[in-house]
């Protein structure tokens, strides 16, 4: 028998499009596979068309340990897939296709009572784009003991209406330095740290707001008190920010000191995702 959940992740999961193959990606998926592999009890809330990328998804979830029964699987949309394209001599572009099944989410029982009994809810802002899996979010939110905003911005697939309601909601953040200036720059505030993060929290009610610098620095808000923790010198790429959360909620959840949960998180590098299935061809 499986342990009760502790963690309930709420979003996209879908296929990376890549020209040397398709990926396994999406936020709740990495932020629910690591959590998996910090040992920490955790559920999946998603969904997958009921086509064949749909299944292999479902198989490689299972791969990794995760349970499946809150994935669900629409008749009516298909797997999700982000489109990427390499450009000699410029950045990549990518296409994050819409509508697909992860937008079309049920606020089913069962989701609602893995809610209920989680001691988290961790969700993004793209999950909301799309008015049904927005609504289920917005339902759950109402049944979640403790909420985590993953802000995760993605050009042309949110809005700040939308973002700030997310906001309100939340009781810990985690956001990037582009995202933290972006939604200070729409409510006309500075975007310093040390003014913006004590502002942010007031105006919306977070108890905690997690940054993620370009520089690899991380800096972590709670009761009035700013934490901070420069890069690690052995770290050569940068953090991963889908560990980087699932590390720090792990620690946070056994109630350790905020300066260690966040130098924990920031100074240990992801580990590799070991599942059965390798990258699969495109064609």
């Amino acid at each position: 028998m499986s342990l009760p959940a502790t963690i309930a992740c709420f979003g996209d999961i879908l296929w990376d499009m890549l020209p040397t193959g398709r990926r396994p990606a999406g936020d709740a998926l990495r932020v629910a596979l690591h959590l998996h592999q910090l040992g920490q009890p955790v559920q999946l809330i998603s969904s997958v068309g009921d086509d064949e990328l749909g299944r292999e998804l479902l198989a490689y979830t299972a791969d990794g340990g995760l349970e499946n029964h809150l994935i669900q699987q629409s008749k009516t949309h298909l797997t999700g897939v982000v489109k990427t394209t390499h450009h000699h001599g410029r950045a990549a572009s990518w296409k994050i296709v819409e509508p697909v099944a992860w937008d079309y989410i049920q606020c089913s029982s069962a989701v609602r009572t893995a809610v209920r009994e989680a001691q988290m809810l961790v969700y993004s802002s793209l999950v909301a784009r799309h008015f049904t899996s927005r609504e289920t979010l917005y339902r759950l939110l109402l049944d979640a003991p403790f909420k985590v905003f993953d802000v995760n911005l993605r050009p042309q697939h949110y809005s700040r209406e939308v973002v700030k309601y997310l906001l309100q909601q939340a009781d810990l953040v985690k956001l990037n330095e582009q995202e933290l200036t972006e939604i200070m720059g729409w409510l006309n505030q500075p975007a310093e740290p040390a003014i913006a993060l004590p502002w942010l929290a007031g105006r919306f009610g977070l108890q905690t707001i997690c940054v993620l610098q370009e520089t690899g620095c991380t800096l972590l808000w709670h009761n009035h008190e700013i934490y901070t923790c420069p890069p690690a010198a052995s770290q050569d790429k940068p953090l991963n920010g889908s560990f980087f959360l699932a590390s720090l909620l792990v620690d946070w959840l056994q109630q350790r000191d905020p300066a260690e949960c966040l130098r924990r998180a920031s100074t240990v590098n992801a580990p590799p995702t070991r599942v059965e299935r390798p990258i699969l061809s495109s064609g």
